[in-house]
Order: C-alpha cells, then sequence, then structure tokens
C-alpha cells in the first residue's frame, strides 16, 4: 500500500466567518497563542509522517506564502540585536526547501474544487487534506490516526466528531455502517454523507 506522504491545505475561503478581522488577514493566519492557526496544521502534518504540503490559495492571500518564506530583512535584524532565540524559533518553524508548494484557487468554488486544484502535484498517490479552521489537539496527533487506520483498513478516513442534535444542519453528517459498531481502533464504516440535514432527518449525530 502506498504510504500517505503529501497534504493538501485549502486555504482559500474567503473567513466570513472570521470578519471583520479576516477583512485583512487570512483567516488561518489569525494568531492562536504565539503562532497563526495554520503553523498547527503544518506541525501536525509533519508529525504524522508527511513529507510536502500543498497549500491551494485564493486572491488576497500572498500573506500566506509569505509567512513560510524567508524574511530576510526581519532575521538579520533579529541576528544583528543578539536575538538569537527568536531567530531560532523562526528557522524552526519555517519549512526546509521543496517542502511546500502553493497553487491558485481562480474562482471560490468549494472546497472540492479548491482540492481539485492541487492534482497536478498531488498525481496518483493518497493525500490527506486538513482544513485550518478546525484546531484540534491531541496526542497523537488526529492525522496519525486517521493515516493509521488507512494503513489497516484501506480506502478513505474522514475524522467526525459527535455534534448537539440541534447542530446537525451546520455540518455533514455520516450514516454509520451497520449502526455504528466500531472497530477495536476507535473506526467504524460510513454508508454516505447529509450535507446540513435538519435534525430530524439526520442519520447520526457525526459531523466531519
Amino acid at each position: 500500500m502506498t504510504r500517505v506522504r503529501t497534504a493538501v491545505l485549502p486555504v482559500a475561503g474567503l473567513g466570513t466567518r472570521f470578519l471583520p478581522a479576516s477583512k485583512a488577514t487570512p483567516k488561518v493566519l489569525l494568531p492562536i497563542l504565539d503562532r497563526p492557526l495554520v503553523q498547527y496544521a503544518v506541525d501536525e502534518a509533519f508529525a504524522a509522517g508527511i513529507e510536502s504540503i500543498v497549500f491551494v490559495t485564493g486572491r488576497g492571500q500572498d500573506a500566506i506564502v509569505d509567512y513560510f518564506d524567508l524574511n530576510l530583512e526581519l532575521e538579520t535584524t533579529l541576528r544583528e540585536r543578539g536575538k538569537h532565540q527568536l531567530l531560532a524559533s523562526l528557522e524552526e518553524l519555517r519549512p526546509s526547501d521543496g517542502q511546500v508548494a502553493f497553487v491558485r484557487q481562480i474562482e471560490p468554488l468549494g472546497l472540492g474544487h479548491a482540492v481539485w486544484c492541487a492534482r497536478e502535484i498531488v498525481g496518483d498517490e493518497p493525500f490527506a487534506v486538513l482544513l485550518p479552521d478546525e484546531l484540534i489537539l491531541g496526542d497523537p496527533p488526529s492525522l496519525a490516526e486517521m493515516i493509521a487506520v488507512r494503513d489497516r483498513h484501506g480506502g478513505s478516513v474522514i475524522l467526525v466528531d459527535e455534534v448537539e442534535p440541534e447542530d446537525t444542519d451546520r455540518y455533514g453528517i455520516v450514516r454509520p455502517d451497520g449502526g455504528g459498531e466500531g472497530a477495536a481502533d476507535g473506526s467504524i464504516g460510513v454508508t454516505s454523507v447529509v450535507e446540513k440535514p435538519p435534525p430530524s432527518e439526520a442519520p447520526s449525530r457525526l459531523a466531519i
């Protein structure tokens, strides 16, 4: 079985849920403590054994490219001022040459289209998709667990979370296979996905 080596991060969304903060700053660059949200997704990907990341960006999001690039002026200033600890933290977060790539989603045509935009880079290999506006802390990281499930069972794997019954109309809800009986590793089969069903029609409370 081919190993999962690439992750696609669709970051081209308009960030309307984060307005007005996202009007000038892409939502994935909004800070959580001392680092932007997208950094947590990148760290999780590399911790799970991912070797390369493809960012799908949109208009007005060049700041995302700049964030993962070398800022020569800033790093030179930190070095001259003896700010070696800050300099080391920047160097630690910066990916190595060739680890990240960027493609542009010309029109905002949805998540599926954004992932499709990465097809020429990903090729025919299996890949992961991470949505950086969902922050999930876990040990081991969720992506590492998902890859392990895929290695054991094959197929495609999605991460789900149990939501309140009245919230099913906000998410894609899965229809579990066989009544939702899970395997020893916590995985369950899924037969279909219903997009934002009203509570009375939701096949489960498991949201993607």
